[in-house]
């Protein structure tokens, strides 16, 4: 069964049905949301073509403004496994043709590039997304068209589409761990600090619920615009809050900017530890070690974790982009993300959405993050959860793990202090 555009209400989500096939997003000096606006036209068919020796698939990405610093590297992982595939003899025999588009991290040129990647450039599929402005901004487009996007950012969940496949970690196998990870180390009071959009916003409504029935107080929560860098009032409001932890659900280049502010402040892991749901190793280089050691992550992978698979992964790329690049969670998901696209083609038998969408349940791969299994009924896959330590190296380390995948639950159905957030 395809999932529904829907919440475990059955009401249909906002910027959905709703929206133009190209969204429309406000931005404002609060960051971007997703706004609604007129009705979707009707499926357009498909113009792919798989009559010769290749398949086109698209690649759409930041590689310009605030969000690049993260999804370059996405972008770098794409073309690793689109070249794996090919040295492999391809998809159904035919080898893959990459598009790829720059999204300039802003929703609305995702929702444009989208659109030219479908109706245009003919891709059988497109990979790609950070943000989940740009994601809900993208949305409406690949359901109006009835084309598939593969997305590999963990994300705030309360969200199925049928036309979208989530290879990041859902709040489930993130946000939720990372918290009982942080009740179990006996943090009673936290700060919340975020940029100003749909996936902070939504992951700390989500916090503030669990908090509530953990016994955590929240005693402060902040946002700041996408690519703001002055943080010297919310730090200092950081700091007079004394909290036990922060949750940190900034994205982009903020990061930056306020981990050197926090570091400034003389704030540090051992007085106040933040956890980050943002940053992974790329970003660690930017920010500075040393502004940032001993801070903690919750994500699903690091360059760290021992297997053989993300031995052969991680050496791959660094021969591919340079031994200086570190591998992350968002790249190695959008990595395998194109295997598993492959493998739901091969086990269709077809390029077709209906039929590549049929195949989907129950695909498996041994990606560098450990065995990864599809479900069919809401996209999502199941997910090894880890919180990590940055450590003086740059790379970040394990320091709790589920030590087995967690099924995906986007609507937090199996959590009774989440009742009524769907």
């Amino acid at each position: 069964m395809r999932p529904r555009s829907t919440s475990r209400h059955g009401v249909t989500r906002l910027a959905t049905a709703s929206l133009a096939a190209l969204g429309v997003v406000a931005l404002s000096a609060c960051g971007a949301r997703v706004d609604s606006g007129s009705a979707a036209p009707t499926t357009a068919e498909s113009c792919v073509d798989t009559s010769g020796d290749t398949v086109k698939i698209g690649f759409l990405n930041s590689l310009s403004g605030t969000m690049a610093i993260s999804e370059q590297t996405v972008h770098d992982s794409l073309q690793l496994a689109a070249e794996e595939i090919n040295a492999d003899g391809g998809v159904l025999g035919k080898q893959l043709d990459v598009v790829s588009e720059d999204g300039q991290s802003e929703p609305t040129v995702f929702a444009e590039k989208a659109g030219k990647l479908i109706t245009s450039d003919c891709v059988a599929a497109v990979f790609g997304g950070w943000t989940s402005a740009s994601r809900k901004a993208m949305l409406p487009v690949f359901e109006s068209q009835d084309s598939l996007l593969f997305y590999p950012v963990q994300y705030e969940g309360l969200e199925s589409s049928p036309n979208i496949f989530y290879t990041g970690a859902t709040t489930n196998q993130q946000i939720v761990p990372a918290l009982d990870y942080l009740a179990e180390q006996g943090v009673t009071s936290l700060f919340l600090v975020g940029s100003d959009y749909v996936f902070p916003r939504t992951a700390n409504k989500i916090i503030n619920a669990y908090a509530q029935a953990h016994g955590i107080e929240i005693v402060g929560e902040e946002y700041a615009p996408l690519g703001h860098t002055d943080f010297s009032t919310i730090v200092n409001k950081v700091r007079s809050a004394d909290a036990d932890a922060v949750f940190n659900t900034l994205n982009g280049d903020s990061n930056v900017a306020f981990f050197k502010e926090y570091n400034n402040a003389g704030l540090s892991a051992d007085e106040m530890p933040v956890v980050s749901v943002s940053i992974a190793e790329e970003e660690v280089g930017g920010i500075g070690v040393k502004n940032i050691e001993g801070q903690l992550t919750a994500w699903n992978y690091y360059q760290t974790v021992d297997s053989p698979e993300n031995d052969a992964f991680v050496e791959a790329f660094k021969a591919a982009y340079g031994q200086d690049r570190p591998t992350s969670d968002p790249m190695e998901a959008a990595y395998t993300s194109l295997h598993l696209w492959a493998a739901m083609v091969e086990k269709a038998g077809s390029f077709a959405v209906d039929d590549v969408v049929a195949a989907a349940d129950g695909v498996t791969y041994d990606a560098p993050e450990g065995h990864v299994v599809v479900n069919g009924e809401n996209h999502h896959i199941a997910k090894t959860s880890l919180v990590g330590e940055i450590g003086a190296d740059g790379l970040i380390h394990t320091v709790w793990s589920s030590e087995q995948p967690i099924e995906p639950d986007p609507y937090l159905e199996g959590y009774d202090w989440a009742e009524g957030l769907s």
